[in-house]
């Protein structure tokens, strides 16, 4: 009687164990992270800071054209670029923002939040604070780390070849030293000039699927020796030699 008590509850012991296993398989925070820790998973209908974070990160795998909103809305445009995100990465891809999505973002990303492969630093070579744009330092910075992460899933999408960032952010001084257009998006911190291999129009023509709404390259006058890449909304793409 004894016996049969103390097996009943090992048993009993074991599939608790087994429950709190997978509640914790299925849960949003899989660790804790230097830069951001989601603390829910997250899917289609939710909204909140949480989306907002998670958009960051997922902008850059956008379909051929588009520019995911970061408006802390989980709608089908989010939804379907977490499932690619999800199938660059080799986990399986239901659209939805759980451990293993958070897990490799986590592993993705240093403890100030940049991607793994890219610095403010290289996205800022005018001054240290971001400071003299068409916008204020914050946004400049903010919108610095979004060209980041799309910048980030180029190169994963390219085979994770490096690629050379030129130019970024630019106060109204530094664009009028290098003789920058009046209304360029370097004052806006959401633009990168990029160089170096694979070719220009190979980064102009990849660029199409990585949520970059301005794509400037050879062709386009005074762009034959670097390809650009910005963050606006509206689509404004031009690299004739490149098929673009």
């Amino acid at each position: 009687m004894l016996r049969r008590t103390i097996r009943l509850t090992l048993s009993l012991v074991m599939v608790m164990v087994a429950m709190l296993g997978g509640m914790l398989s299925t849960a949003g925070s899989a660790q804790a992270d230097e830069c951001y820790t989601w603390g829910r998973t997250l899917s289609e209908g939710m909204s909140g800071s949480d989306v907002t974070q998670l958009q960051i990160r997922v902008a850059g795998h956008a379909a051929y054209g588009e520019v995911i909103a970061v408006d802390g809305s989980f709608g089908p445009a989010t939804k379907a670029a977490v499932t690619r995100f999800q199938q660059a990465y080799g986990l399986p891809a239901d659209g939805i923002a759980g451990s293993q999505t958070f897990s490799k973002i986590y592993a993705l990303q240093d403890p100030d939040c940049t991607p793994i492969h890219f610095t403010y630093a290289e996205l800022n070579k005018c001054n240290s604070d971001w400071s003299g744009g068409a916008v204020g330092a914050a946004t400049a910075k903010a919108n610095g780390l979004r060209t980041m992460w799309k910048l980030e899933a180029m190169r994963h999408a390219l085979g994770d070849v490096p690629l050379t960032v030129t130019s970024g952010f630019r106060s109204y001084a530094c664009n009028s030293a290098v003789g920058g257009a009046s209304n360029s998006r370097h004052l806006y911190g959401d633009a990168a000039d990029l160089t170096g291999s694979p070719s220009l129009c190979t980064l102009a023509q990849r660029a199409r699927y990585h949520g970059f709404g301005g794509i400037f390259g050879p062709g386009y006058p005074d762009h034959d020796d670097h390809t650009h890449v910005d963050g606006r909304t509206s689509r404004s793409w031009s690299a004739p030699n490149c098929g673009v």
